[in-house]
């Protein structure tokens, strides 16, 4: 099993990442059977990325539809067992970005996400956790953007120092921020 095998092998780097590797691992074993499927309405794998220009000045955001607001890429498993070719498809979808960089083949952070309730396609979705992966990327600025009208409304390149500004979710901006701590030392 691929996911397990990179969640397992994962390092956390501080108590937050350890505790949210074992929750999540041990989750995974009781709902095995559909955890990387919607279906599971509590708690599924989802991975996603921060993706950098290639001076590592400016980080590639969505304004997200849903949640309003500019935010990173990713997405559902939907069955997917690979964690990185779940954040790279997610991230080339929803920029039109194709040739996207890996910058470290290895998972950046994983992190227990809560979802609040909120209404997809006209189907209400209730509250639930993402069991995420989340990757650091490296693209083209002078690449073309495409929206993906039924996910964002705007996809911008923003420096690095003015992420905080752009986005209403501070969880978020504390896990984009270690992510690009990370991104330095790479």
């Amino acid at each position: 099993m691929a996911f397990i095998n990179q969640i397992q092998s994962y390092h956390p780097e501080n108590e937050q990442e350890l505790s949210d590797q074992r929750v999540m691992l041990d989750y995974i074993q009781k709902f095995e059977h559909n955890i990387l499927h919607r279906e599971n309405e509590i708690a599924h794998i989802t991975s996603s990325s921060i993706i950098l220009n290639t001076e590592r000045t400016k980080m590639l955001m969505i304004h997200h539809n849903i949640y309003n607001t500019w935010t990173w890429t990713g997405g559902h498993a939907d069955g997917d067992r690979n964690l990185l070719e779940i954040a790279l498809k997610e991230a080339q979808e929803e920029t039109g970005i194709e040739s996207i960089r890996v910058l470290s083949g290895e998972i950046g952070s994983i992190d227990i996400l809560p979802v609040w309730g909120h209404m997809k396609r006209g189907k209400y979705v209730s509250a639930h956790l993402h069991l995420n992966a989340a990757y650091i990327f490296v693209a083209d600025e002078a690449e073309t953007l495409t929206i993906k009208p039924d996910e964002n409304s705007d996809i911008r390149w923003i420096l690095l120092e003015e992420v905080a500004a752009h986005s209403k979710e501070p969880d978020l901006i504390l896990l984009y921020n270690k992510l690009l701590e990370k991104a330095k030392r790479y």
